[in-house]
């Protein structure tokens, strides 16, 4: 039987093994392990998540080179960021995604200097940059890269993603809440579960954004508000459960409305209009 302790090292090593394989490309900048590999909730189900940074994305052919061997790839994704995956002989899922080093520069710029938020998940690349392992970094970008991103969470930033975020939860004619009201009366479960999941999304974003926590991505989402946040929403996991146990056809509006107010608790409690 595999224990996590053995599982954890066989990930690291192979991580690095792929990163020394990237780092013979000339245009690679650096090679960094992030996700659950580099959090405090790694287990054995969690697969090692890379990012290479470049001067410009690396080719298909060459990146189908390096997964060479594996029992299943898939190279040339590019749903959300480019990346390939692939299970490793070791049957070790590997992910990577590839960035310019212009465009993770720039998104360190939109929130750290001009305190842009977005509609969920604002601060989510700030959080993979400062929390990711460095495995290769040729001349030391990603050390300055990562230095630069280790600075206090900037007020005028945690406003922004209030102001983006709190809104549209009720507040607007266009609001989740709204929506869902609209999908219930229709029988939409479907557009229930789509407009529940956006709430969430803005909740968690605000919930981090008040703590002055760079947002750690979609999963474990309550473990690490627990683990990360000194302030949270009263009755943040019992009614977060109840929500979801209410999908798609019990009483959300109630229940949702219900959270939101143990938000307010907390927006109110921090000094928030």
């Amino acid at each position: 039987m595999t224990t996590k302790g053995n599982a954890t090292s066989s990930a690291a090593a192979l991580a690095s093994g792929i990163a020394s394989r990237f780092a013979a490309i000339r245009e690679v900048e650096a090679v960094v392990l992030a996700g659950s590999q580099s959090s405090p909730f790694a287990d054995d189900q969690s697969d090692v998540d890379l990012y290479v940074y470049a001067s410009e994305i690396v080719p298909t052919s060459l990146r189908a080179e390096i997964a060479r061997g594996a029992r299943r790839s898939e190279i040339g994704n590019s749903f959300w960021e480019p990346g390939d995956e692939w299970i490793d002989e070791t049957g070790i899922g590997v992910d990577v995604m590839f960035r310019t080093t212009r465009w993770i520069e720039d998104q360190l710029d939109r929130v750290l200097q001009r305190h842009e938020a977005s509609v969920g998940y604002s601060t989510c690349f700030w959080y993979n940059v400062g929390n990711s392992r460095s495995l290769i970094d040729r001349s030391g970008w990603f050390k300055a890269l990562q230095e630069r991103a280790n600075q206090p969470y900037p007020e005028q930033l945690k406003r922004a993603i209030v102001a983006k975020n709190h809104p549209i939860l009720r507040n607007t004619m266009s609001s989740y809440m709204h929506q869902i009201e609209l999908a219930l009366e229709r029988h939409d479960s479907i557009s229930v579960n789509h407009r529940t999941a956006a709430v969430l999304a803005s909740y968690f974003d605000i919930v981090f954004a008040v703590n002055g926590q760079p947002h750690p991505g979609e999963k474990r989402l309550l473990k690490f508000a627990r683990a990360l946040c000194a302030r949270l929403p009263t009755g943040m996991e019992e009614r977060v459960g109840a929500v979801l146990s209410s999908l798609p056809d019990g009483p959300v509006t109630h229940l949702a409305n219900t959270m939101l107010d143990g938000l307010d608790d907390l927006l109110r409690g921090a000094g928030f209009p």
